[in-house]
């Protein structure tokens, strides 16, 4: 039996709250394409796991909102819960099938509402989950471990202000059809809005130990959409960070002693 909460934004203080999902009979009723913008917490009391679950289409604010009040579920029913994500498996996965199937009813948990949170319940609840800067390597095998979201292909991936782009790199020069995917640093974002041109991105906040490891920017595979460009500058760090040659650059200052003679087009004539 499994206790299903959908993640509300609201215009007031606490501004998110959970709300009990009460349609349908299987988890499948609700965990689908129509409800591909919203995101639920799911209550599994035997397990003991909160499923954490963000439909492709969910707002990055509604996953990180699904975040905290995952972490609130747990200290309401017990700290011997654990939190997983949902999201890291494919809709082929067993695991995936499994809680697809399960019947949705009552259990311990209760829906989170606006007198659960203290005056600075919601400073606290954003603690939770942090930002710094993790190691790369480490990141991105936490990353990777989630499957790519279904008839979706990743475009930008985001760690700690650096963004990133996968490319195709071929494994045999013999054969156009080995390749292997790697991601490419494009350089360090700047500080305040980044603008991508308008296209229908799904965003994926990518949670470790309650630490944020990187967020991803899908599109569907589908999008017919011409190349994405970055309308706002990204800072090249090859670029200013290389030591360079001194002697060139002083070498670009100096006049030369003489100027070959140029024929002007009218000299031509």
């Amino acid at each position: 039996m499994i206790q299903i909460f959908e993640v509300l934004e609201v215009r007031e203080y606490p501004y998110f709250l959970t709300v009990d999902v009460e349609e349908g009979e299987l988890v499948a009723d609700v965990i689908n394409d129509m409800n591909s913008r919203k995101v639920y917490l799911l209550v599994d009391n035997d397990s003991k796991r909160i499923w954490t679950y963000n439909g492709p289409d969910s707002s990055l604010k509604l996953q990180v909102f699904g975040g905290i009040l995952a972490g609130m579920l747990r200290k309401q029913i017990g700290i011997f819960y654990r939190i997983f994500p949902l999201n890291r498996y494919s809709k082929e996965d067993p695991e995936y099938l499994k809680i697809m199937v399960k019947p949705i009813g009552p259990g311990r948990a209760k829906t989170i509402e606006k007198k659960d949170f203290s005056k600075s319940a919601a400073q606290k609840a954003l603690g939770n989950i942090s930002i710094h800067n993790p190691r790369l390597s480490k990141a991105l095998e936490n990353i990777n471990s989630y499957s790519t979201p279904e008839d979706f292909i990743r475009i930008f991936l985001i760690i700690a202000g650096t963004i990133y782009s996968d490319e195709k790199a071929p494994k045999s020069f013999f054969s156009e059809e080995e390749g292997s995917d790697k991601i490419v640093k494009m350089g360090r974002l700047n500080n305040g809005f980044t603008f991508f041109d308008d296209r229908n991105y799904s965003t994926r906040v990518v949670v470790k130990k309650r630490s944020i490891q990187g967020i991803e920017l899908f599109v569907h595979k589908n999008d017919k959409m011409p190349v994405v460009h970055i309308k706002s500058p990204i800072i090249h760090e090859e670029k200013i960070s290389n030591e360079g040659d001194m002697e060139k650059l002083l070498a670009a200052f100096q006049v030369p002693d003489s100027i070959p003679d140029i024929e002007s087009p009218e000299n031509e004539k």
